[in-house]
This record gives structure tokens, sequence and C-alpha cells, in this order.
């Protein structure tokens, strides 16, 4: 799944984690309401769908909107013939929902630690977050949990997979994104088709966000879209200024919650980490020579909710890279060593891909679910 860092050129931060809805009978009431939110919202997105094929048949199609299904066309065909994606019938239909956002996130987190409040579900595992279809409903949720002392923050998401389950539709969400976003979300949502695992949110974005930076290399390669490299780099070095300067203030954050100062320091030490964040991004849009594409996401109050909704979830990236060119950069061969991976725990997956520490998100995801 994708969570938008609002910006005016529709750049994207990778942070959340695939979302897999189903609907199951459980004991508590305030479960069976959440589940049966998630189920409608789902059966909103299939009545709205239609097929992509009798939209660019009917001469009444908005001639914009007809040239963008065209593009998803060609991406869902190099995705499946290049890149050996499923080619299932994901991205064959569309669906106006005439909303900014397909759904929204709750994060949580303690006033003094960085560790998120998560939640268990079948098949996606235990994740930091915990998604609504109506925004209201997600702030109804995210007062609840203030109310409760934590710190809380709401994110829409543009899109997310069924990890194969259900055909995912294009959505108006996305659609009007630049030719090689388009191209990177539809590849990293598809790659989530190929190879998950459960309650491990850095190894499976890591590994979704390194096909579709192979994707649309490859595609932009194919198409004769070269030309389009050198903004993407932009975009992309862009992206890891700012995902620096948040990992950056994280740490300092880490560092100030496991001192022994008392609460009362802690929390004016916190306040300056965030006033020090707000500078560095001003310093970063200078360097930008003014873009201001992340200026929403600096807009209102900041708190460890809103930071642990951007932790490292492509940490692994590099791995998962070196890992393809040991493949040869056969992109069949990598699929099976990486569903290979899935099999193993978390500590293993981590030494295979070259690195020994567990991000935090995924040690607090074993203990601290809440039921809510």
């Amino acid at each position: 799944m994708r969570l938008l860092v609002p910006n005016c050129s529709f750049r994207l931060v990778f942070v959340g984690c695939t979302a897999v809805f189903l609907v199951v009978v459980l004991a508590s009431c305030q479960t069976v309401a959440y589940y049966s939110q998630a189920a409608g919202g789902q059966m909103e997105l299939w009545r709205a769908a239609e097929p992509i094929d009798e939209l660019l048949a009917d001469e009444n199609t908005d001639p914009v909107l007809r040239e963008r299904l065209e593009l998803v066309l060609e991406i869902t065909t190099f995705a499946t013939e290049e890149l050996s994606l499923p080619g299932s019938g994901s991205y064959q239909r569309y669906a106006d929902l005439e909303r900014t956002y397909v759904m929204w996130n709750v994060f949580a987190a303690p006033a003094l630690s960085l560790d998120p409040v998560t939640w268990c579900f079948p098949i996606a595992g235990c994740v930091g977050y915990r998604g609504y279809f109506s925004e209201e409903g997600a702030q109804r949720f995210a007062s609840g949990m203030r109310e409760r002392g934590f710190d809380v923050y709401v994110g829409g998401v543009p899109a997310y997979s069924t990890l194969g389950w259900f055909d995912d539709a294009v959505l108006n969400t996305f659609i009007g994104y630049s030719d090689a976003d388009l191209a990177q979300l539809i590849f990293h949502e598809l790659a989530h088709q190929v190879a998950y695992a459960p309650g491990d949110t850095t190894f499976n974005e890591s590994f979704a966000t390194a096909v579709e930076l192979e994707g649309v290399k490859r595609w932009m390669a194919a198409s004769g879209r070269a030309a389009m490299s050198e903004a993407l780099e932009t975009a992309l070095s862009r992206q890891q200024d700012f995902l620096d300067l948040v990992m950056s203030t994280r740490e300092e954050l880490e560092v100030i919650y496991q001192s022994e100062g008392t609460d009362e320091v802690k929390l004016s030490q916190k306040v300056n980490a965030y006033s020090n964040l707000r500078h560095g991004y001003q310093v970063l849009k200078q360097k930008w020579g003014g873009y201001s594409g992340y200026d929403l996401w600096f807009e209102g109050p900041m708190n460890n909710a809103q930071i642990g909704s951007v932790a490292a979830y492509n940490h692994l990236v590099p791995g998962f890279q070196q890992l393809l060119a040991d493949k040869g950069d056969d992109m069949n061969a990598f699929y099976e060593a990486v569903v290979e991976l899935t099999r193993l725990s978390i500590e293993e997956r981590r030494a295979r891909l070259g690195f020994s520490e567990i991000p935090c998100s995924e040690c607090a995801a074993e203990a601290s679910d809440v039921e809510s």
C-alpha cells in the first residue's frame, strides 16, 4: 500500500503496508463493525468499477480519461510480459470513487515512544495502522485514540493491494499521476501479489519498491521515455532527502525517549526536536530551489505517530537490488528467491538481505496489538 505524502507533483513516499479485507466473525462487536466497514468499502469499489475495454469503446468517454486508461493497459502489458508480474484481472477495470483517497489510515504511538500501536488481521498479519474507507470513520477512531493519550496521525491512501484475493481496480485517486508515477504504482502493487510476508512491513514494502524502481527503469527505456529519467531522478532525490530528514529526527527522538530524564524534560526536548525538523525542511526547500511539494505534511501539529507513518520501510531495498543482480537480473529467478525468504523468520530474512537489525515497527508488532 502507498500512503500519500501530499505534494503538488504527486510524488509518493511508500510508508504503508498492504491491506487485505476479509469478512470474518469475531467476538468483539467493535471488531465486527470494523470489518463491516472494510467489506462495505470494498463492495463500493466493486460496484463502481467498469471494464476498461468498455470505457475505451464508449465514444462518450472523456478523452483525457481515455488516454490515461490506454496508458494503464500499456503498463500492465509490460508488467506481465517484461517483468513477469501477475497477469491476473487486476487493473483491467476503472472506478471513480468521487473522492481524493480510496481510504484513510490511522497511526498511533505513545506520547514518549516511537513504538507504533499495532493491530493484527487475517492474512496481512500485524501492522502499525488501521484503515478506513471513510475519512469520517478514520477521524472518529483517531479521536478515540487521542482521548486515550496517544499521539495520532491520519493519512490518505490513494491505492492498496488485495494480494491477488480480488482483482484490484484502477482508481480516480491515482489515474492522474504522471506517466512514471502511474507505472511505479502499478508495478509496486502487483509486486505484493508475488510475495508477501505477514507482519513484516519493511520486507514487503522494500521488495515492492525494488520491483517498481527496476520496472520503471526498464519501462522507460523500452517505451522511448528515457527523457523522463532526469525528472524521475530529481523527484526520487527529493524524496530521499525528505526521508533522511525524517529518519534523522526519528533517531534524535529515540535518544530522548530512552534517556534518564523526567517525562517533563523529555516532552520539552520532543518539542525542540519537531521544531528542528521544521527548520530542516526549510533548509531542504532552499536546496530544492523553493520546491514546496511536502508543505502539507508539515502543515499541522507533528507527533510520534506522524513520524512513525514514514518509517524506514525502504530499509531493505539495497538488499533486494543486490539479490536481483545476483540472479542475473532475471525477474523470475528473483521472485523465486524472494518467495523463499518469506518462509524464514524476520531475523533470517534480514541476515540474507545483508541487514541484521530489525526495524522498530516489526519489533513492536508482535507485542503491542490493541483491541479497539
